[in-house]
């Protein structure tokens, strides 16, 4: 299963503030080693590494024989799984020396053309072909004077007889997508920049840390103004501020394209297009290279849990039919989260999410992955309503999806084959024995989990009496990890700073924080003890909690204000009336001016937090 490309990766250059790039292109080299993907091994070692695992033994052996399978398969059909990863190559839009091919699966539609603002929106102009396996395609080839017959920038749709009607969609593997002001439904945007403004990487990636130390960011609220804010701003205000503060890493959420910005990034419409509200391809490009300047790995936080139902915009209903890329019926929808479910036993649903890995490590060079939600993939009871005891029959047996995990070990081999230096890291609530040992000793494959029990014990002890707090039972939280599985430990992240939740600076000085946060004035007992308390759990927390921390940021300094999105009233499924906040911005974003003013006591908790860092780097 070699991969061809195993000679050099070409980085990309120089750049000024505004994000464009220069003319002169002084092209970064870095020498990459032939990259290949392993070949399946025996799957035993879990047994070794863990005992107890051998009372589920025909479980588990018959799910590692399902990936051989998939395996198998996929170097016979596809040439291995290097190839079968590079869909973007075969997908959407692919542009040649002499035109644009665009090819679609979408096996429900009875007929395809192309339309857009090349043709003025002509449904019988460029009508596409349909192959055996329910693929559409169509050639355009270049205008006579050799220009490309679509031009960059333009809008572009797919339109489709299916059997719910008369459709037009945006290409599954579109690249970028854009919402015209005043106007709802987004466009699919054909992007391909001329060679001179395409931006090149200059910095080479960085190395794995030994230990992570993760700054959890979103770049739309990370100003101190009430907007949405940019790429551009977060890399000239936000990463040097990240380096300052001694974090080694970034993970940047939503950053697939999502038409509702309330999502938080969750609810992904356009996979392959990173989102428009905060600018161009190019620029999230230009901020991924300044962090690699700076020596921070980026990680994305990338959603293959589900997909927004939006029929307008996403995937769902793509070609009018219930079970195309999703399972049709109650199996193929998420009833808590509202949205769709993968079928990750399909062929080109498989295609799809691996090559989706890919294009971000490859195109935009994301060091690595946290993978949200995989509880929710991993049993078909999605983590709702079940108390995960330990029993290590919760986690083998029917209510295992055999064919989620699968994917989950083939996109790890796909990513620690090709992209050895990169990380991923799985969210899961269940503690799934396995979840971190490499898949050829028949574990699933990730790197790290997020070690979620520990936030959840800070939030059981703060609604307790001081001296109700037991040294051993927090001790035992923070240690309580499975061997050889790696942890990355965390005393809260974005879930504890949203509406409705709340962060542990509130939850330790509530609205003290609004009066008595001033130096020149007075302190009270609630905030000396919450500043204290706030310092001494994360201490805590990355002392003994994991092989890796985290933080999302502003929490660093103790965030006065929770997250509340811009939004209006709604009505639920159930009735429920939920007002709205008149689409304000202004709890939508992260105050730094509070944690750098040196007159207020958040100064005091963000340089605590800063000397943390710089502690671990220099003591591990």
């Amino acid at each position: 299963m070699e991969d061809n490309e195993n000679v050099e990766i070409e980085d990309h250059g120089p750049v000024t503030l505004q994000g464009k790039v220069s003319s002169e292109k002084s092209e970064v080299k870095r020498e990459v080693g032939p990259r290949s993907i392993p070949p399946p091994g025996a799957g035993q070692n879990i047994y070794e590494i863990d005992p107890n695992l051998l009372g589920h033994r025909q479980h588990l052996d018959y799910r590692y024989g399902r990936y051989k399978q998939m395996c198998e398969d996929i170097d016979k059909y596809e040439g291995g799984l290097a190839a079968f990863s590079r869909g973007y190559e075969k997908f959407g839009f692919i542009r040649s020396d002499t035109g644009i091919t665009y090819r679609e699966w979408a096996p429900g539609a009875k007929s395809a053309s192309l339309i857009g603002d090349f043709n003025n929106w002509n449904p019988n102009a460029d009508i596409m072909t349909q192959n055996e396996f329910g693929v559409w395609e169509i050639f355009l080839p270049n205008n006579a004077d050799g220009s490309p017959p679509i031009p960059h920038g333009s809008r572009v749709k797919i339109h489709m007889d299916t059997p719910s009607g008369i459709k037009d969609s945006i290409p599954a593997w579109i690249k970028f997508s854009v919402q015209a002001p005043g106007e709802i439904p987004y466009n699919g945007i054909y992007y391909d920049p001329p060679e001179e403004e395409k931006y090149v990487f200059q910095h080479p990636q960085p190395k794995k840390p030994k230990s992570l130390r993760i700054y959890e960011a979103h770049v739309g609220m990370s100003s101190t103004e009430p907007i949405i804010n940019t790429y551009a701003n977060f890399r000239d205000d936000v990463l040097p501020r990240i380096k300052r503060l001694g974090y080694n890493a970034v993970q940047i959420m939503a950053v697939q394209e999502h038409s509702y910005y309330a999502s938080f990034g969750y609810h992904v419409t356009n996979f392959f297009a990173p989102s428009s509200r905060c600018g161009t391809p190019d620029d999230l490009k230009s901020l991924i290279d300044k962090a690699h300047e700076l020596g921070l790995l980026v990680l994305m936080d990338i959603v293959h849990s589900h997909a927004s139902n939006n029929v307008l915009d996403g995937l769902n209903m793509f070609d009018g039919t219930d079970g195309h890329y999703f399972h049709s019926g109650s199996r193929g929808y998420h009833w808590m989260w509202d949205s769709r479910l993968f079928n990750y036993g399909s062929w080109e649903v498989l295609r799809f999410l691996l090559s989706n890995a890919r294009w971000w490590l490859e195109e935009y060079k994301f060091d690595g992955f946290r993978f949200d939600g995989v509880t929710s993939m991993m049993y078909t009871h999605h983590g709702l309503q079940v108390a995960f005891t330990g029993n290590y029959s919760e986690y083998f047996g029917f209510a295992t999806d055999v064919d989620a995990v699968v994917y989950l070990m083939l996109v790890n081999d796909m990513i620690h084959g090709l992209y050895p230096e990169a990380v991923s890291i799985g969210e899961d609530v269940s503690g799934m024995p396995t979840f971190c040992i490499p898949v050829q000793d028949g574990g699933v494959g990730f790197d790290y989990r997020l070690q979620m029990a520990i936030a959840d014990k800070w939030i059981e002890l703060l609604k307790k009496r001081d001296e109700d707090w037991k040294m051993g039972a927090i001790v035992h939280t923070m240690t309580n990890r499975r061997w050889l599985e790696k942890c990355v430990a965390y005393a809260e992240s974005h879930d504890q700073a949203l509406v409705g939740d709340k962060t542990i600076a509130f939850w330790l000085m509530d609205k003290d924080m609004y009066d008595f946060m001033a130096l020149d004035r007075p302190s009270t007992p609630r905030i000396d003890r919450g500043i204290a308390l706030h310092k001494m759990i994360r201490l805590v927390t990355m002392g003994l909690g994991g092989e890796a921390y985290l933080n999302f940021m502003g929490n660093e300094f103790g965030h006065p204000e929770w997250i509340d999105f811009p939004r209006g009233d709604q009505r639920l499924p159930n009735g429920q009336f939920v007002p709205g906040n008149n689409f304000s911005y202004d709890k939508c974003r992260r105050r730094f001016d509070l944690g750098d003013a040196d007159y207020l006591r958040y100064r005091g908790m963000q340089e605590f937090d800063r000397a943390m860092q710089h502690l671990e780097e220099k003591y591990g």
